[in-house]
């Protein structure tokens, strides 16, 4: 498995014993994981960013996007966001800010985000990089890692670098042939890159100097797929696991070098093909904690596919994925919106949950059994207090009341809470 992360006395062991209650474990159980590289800690009790944790045995978490485009670009909107995702309960944010000044609203959002938060370097390395040198293959390989060390200095918790898009990776790709292509951005420009260059991958071909940025900066390594599949009819290609087992020799010489890694998943996989690749990016990533955007388990829902990826999330979850990336309605369509956020964490998180009922993670069972005792009892405080988006069980009662207070309107004095019943009273035979 690689060498092991060491847990010292410090950041990292105070963060792990905040997890540790959090996720109501020993501590020594946290830490083992740790070291073994099968979770990941993030943050610090003296923040910016409280400690969160990601990986085996732990609750599911959920990440949400933000950012701007060229199209749109509003930082107050961005920030507006931002509290519209923390508010639903987001376990992490990234910013993948594609217009405006990408420094700047790194910063703002860092300044009010207590969660933790990652970035995409190559964002910032292309739209920087054609500024200055005029076109993405005249950008030098070192601006890579000097964009790099950039975020690593404004204090981000975790950066996504598509480091498995080697030469060898592209050829694969293309003896494959697909139907969607590269679908990710930051794959796309560094794989633009290489083929205009005729060069190496510089955060492949130099990943030892990365490692030493990333560990100096206590800052977690997502290894993103670059290659994955933007439609079901190219999931599990060739093309997805040649990369994903690059991914997997990458993260244990981080392990070597005591960098925390975790690993992206693909973001389209028909629903008979989702525990496969958990299993798979598992098994070649020597337990890696598995982050995954939905996965979406059909092509056809644009404007659902906070829907399509809430089902896929939950069988990924179920199946061994520790991360998910929320998918809003607008995916595929536009820059989402605030109701487009609040939609899409809501999503993801009840596809954790559903999840970690499967996983027997601590406390999962114990809170939907409360909420069936405070439905049984018709307690619909306690059935608001619970629930999952308490803000919506308000707005719902309130915009169909029903006459009779103590039940709803959807069944009124007919309610089969209110029928007495006893188990086992009905007429005796014998």
């Amino acid at each position: 498995m690689g060498g092991q992360t060491v847990v010292a006395e410090g950041r990292l062991r105070a963060a792990c014993e905040v997890v540790a209650r959090a996720e109501q474990l020993p501590l020594d159980v946290v830490e083992q994981r740790v070291r073994e590289g099968t979770v990941v800690v993030m943050g610090s009790p003296a923040g910016p960013a409280q400690p969160l944790g990601i990986g085996l045995g732990l609750r599911t978490k959920v990440n949400v996007n933000l950012g701007t485009s060229p199209d749109l670009s509003s930082l107050d909107e961005e920030l507006r966001k931002l509290q519209v995702a923390l508010d639903g309960g987001a376990d992490a944010v990234m910013d993948l800010s594609l217009g405006g000044d990408l420094p700047a609203i790194r910063r703002a959002i860092r300044a009010q985000c207590p969660v933790p938060l990652g970035t995409v370097p190559l964002y910032e390395v292309a739209l920087e990089g054609c500024r200055r040198y005029g076109a993405l293959a005249d950008i030098p390989g070192e601006f890579f890692l000097t964009v790099v060390e950039r975020h690593c200095a404004a204090g981000i918790d975790f950066a996504t670098l598509h480091c498995g898009v080697t030469r060898h990776a592209l050829l694969r790709l293309a003896r494959e042939g697909r139907q969607t292509g590269i679908v990710s951005r930051g794959g796309s420009f560094v794989a633009h890159w290489m083929e205009a260059t005729g060069q190496e991958n510089p955060l492949y071909e130099h990943y030892d100097r990365l490692l030493e940025v990333l560990a100096a900066a206590e800052v977690a390594l997502s290894l993103g797929d670059g290659l994955r599949p933007g439609g079901g009819c190219d999931a599990t290609d060739r093309a997805q696991v040649e990369e994903t087992i690059i991914l997997g020799e990458l993260v244990d010489e981080a392990r070597r070098r005591a960098v925390q890694v975790f690993v992206e998943g693909p973001g389209h996989v028909p629903l008979d093909q989702i525990a496969a690749n958990v299993t798979l990016q598992k098994r070649l990533c020597h337990g890696a904690p598995f982050y995954v955007l939905g996965p979406l388990v059909t092509d056809v829902a644009p404007g659902y596919d906070h829907i399509t990826g809430a089902i896929g999330g939950a069988l990924c979850a179920a199946a061994g994925a520790d991360f998910l990336c929320d998918v809003t309605p607008s995916e595929h369509l536009g820059l989402p919106d605030e109701q487009d956020i609040r939609d899409g964490v809501m999503a993801s998180r009840l596809a954790a949950h559903a999840a970690d009922l499967v996983k027997g993670v601590a406390g999962a069972a114990e809170w939907d059994r409360a909420m069936s005792a405070a439905r049984k009892a018709l307690d619909w405080e306690r059935m608001a207090a619970l629930a999952l988006d308490p803000g919506k069980v308000a707005e719902v009662r309130e915009r169909r009341r029903s006459r009779d207070e103590s039940g709803c309107s959807m069944c009124g004095e007919y309610c089969s809470m209110k029928v007495p019943i006893v188990a086992g009273a009905g007429p005796q035979t014998g």
